[in-house]
């Protein structure tokens, strides 16, 4: 009898490994979110393979959805708001013109078989592809659809922005600054500031009934540090930032079954073309921003990409584009997106058929 939980602590040690050596190659590789897709990957095979199964425990998925929370939370600043301005209104409105744009994406998505209005909307809400997919399963979502089509958007929005920033918006690579600094406090404040957040985050939006706490509990809290000039500077350590995501993409991946990877597998042709199309009509908006506001059409382009944060930061800073303005209108796209989820859900779980 005591070799059936020695057994079951070693099939589930020898997924952590895999999944932390996929993360490697991965990261290796240059593939965004490598963290989360080595985790979901090699869950995806002990889902498959495995005889019996094997799931990531309660407190360890909250655990990983409250470090996400708290990373997402640790993007807000003063400055990064305060480069919106005068235009914070036609940012605003872009930005929630977005979001009806990924709700209706997410309608044309069930014209597939078996996807649920709050599985393609979640599949589809264009930004914080880890947090949506983080919190996916507790709102009523199919967390391996969300997973597999938000990053197959955050992949191809990658891999197709610096070519279209490029030939599209003639940006020239090389010609930008450095990157925004980024304020470090040392291990041990990251430390604090990560574990004071998840703990008291989660337990002030569980006693105010906030839609899955556990994330975006965590998220207000260090934005709201972040915000008062009281975190000093303190951000998610990366180890313990990777160990989360890593968690997520286990969490996900031991859920899937021959069945459901048919169900997605069928439904990525359709799915990547209104992706395709989400991209060039976030590129629209973008001309939209531009028109409105007068910041350039690549700042524009920037701002408005669907997903891929630091991939855009990334090429904001080497292009010579605004990253300040990129950042700014990301990180409230981001919390709109994030805030509204759960009363997205709750809409439309509540809508006839």
């Amino acid at each position: 009898m005591a070799r059936a939980p020695l057994r079951r602590l070693a099939d589930a040690a020898l997924v952590v490994a895999g999944a932390a050596l996929a993360s490697w190659l991965l990261d290796r590789a240059g593939v965004p979110s490598a963290a989360l897709f080595g985790g979901l990957l090699a869950g995806l095979v002990r889902g498959l393979a495995g005889r019996t199964p094997l799931a990531v425990p309660r407190t360890g998925t909250a655990a990983a959805q409250a470090v996400v929370g708290v990373s997402i939370g640790a993007l807000v600043d003063l400055d990064t708001l305060a480069a919106l301005g005068e235009d914070w209104l036609p940012v605003l409105l872009v930005t929630v013109a977005t979001l009806l744009l990924t709700v209706a994406a997410g309608s044309l998505l069930r014209l597939q078989p078996g996807i649920t209005p709050v599985t393609g909307a979640f599949a589809m809400i264009a930004g914080g592809a880890s947090g949506i997919t983080a919190m996916a399963r507790d709102l009523g979502a199919d967390d391996r659809m969300v997973a597999v089509l938000q990053y197959l958007r955050v992949l191809l929005v990658v891999v197709l922005m610096p070519v279209v920033a490029t030939a599209v918006y003639g940006a020239e690579p090389g010609s930008g600054s450095a990157a925004p600094a980024a304020g470090g406090a040392g291990w041990a404040a990251d430390l604090l500031f990560t574990a004071g957040c998840a703990l008291a985050g989660s337990a002030l939006a569980r006693l105010v009934r906030l839609p899955v706490p556990a994330l975006l509990g965590p998220m207000l809290a260090a934005a709201v540090l972040d915000l008062g000039g009281l975190s000093g500077g303190a951000a998610v350590p990366g180890l313990v930032e990777t160990a989360a995501f890593l968690l997520i993409g286990l969490q996900v991946g031991v859920s899937f079954t021959r069945d459901s990877l048919r169900t997605i597998g069928g439904a990525l042709p359709l799915a990547l073309a209104i992706v395709l199309g989400l991209i060039a009509a976030c590129a629209g908006l973008g001309e939209v921003l531009s028109a409105a506001t007068g910041v350039s059409r690549l700042d524009a382009y920037l701002a408005t990409t669907p997903g891929g944060l630091y991939a855009v930061l990334a090429t904001a800073t080497g292009t010579g584009a605004d990253a300040t303005f990129v950042l700014a209108v990301q990180v409230l796209r981001l919390f709109v997106m994030l805030l509204g989820a759960p009363l997205l859900a709750r809409y439309l779980a509540r809508r006839p058929g």
